[in-house]
């Protein structure tokens, strides 16, 4: 799918709810990215990703702190990348779809990733700040 359609068919809710996966939401962050500043991407990926979840969930599933740590870990390494395609880029940082979980652990502990309040409001890792 072209970058312009995923964008299209998520912001309108037509992108099928069983499609969105953990590479669909690094992608979606990667567009965003590609198309906006770092700040930009990080509000347009929570508004899309939220609006998801109500659409297609329970509007319960949405998680701020871990949405914004992935768009600043996309960011991170988007910035290292010489990928001109999403395709290219994951083949080029594979960890960022194999160990993701792994790579925000190296920023935060574990309580304050299932700290309550972290799933409304922005928290900054613990362990290592995002550069």
């Amino acid at each position: 799918m072209k970058n312009t359609d995923f964008i299209q068919a998520f912001e309108t809710g037509k992108f099928p709810p069983e499609k969105f996966n953990h590479t669909a939401h690094i992608k979606l962050a990667w567009i965003y990215l590609d198309q906006f500043g770092e700040e930009t991407a990080i509000a347009k990926t929570c508004e899309a990703i939220k609006k998801f979840d109500q659409l297609h969930g329970d509007g319960t599933k949405y998680h701020t702190t871990l949405t914004v740590a992935a768009v600043k870990v996309v960011y991170h390494f988007k910035q290292k990348s010489s990928a001109t395609t999403f395709e290219e880029f994951v083949v080029e940082f594979p960890r960022l779809t194999t160990s993701f979980k792994e790579l925000l652990l190296q920023h935060y502990g574990k309580e304050v990733i299932a700290d309550p309040r972290a799933k409304s409001t922005y928290f900054e890792p613990d362990l290592l700040p995002f550069t």
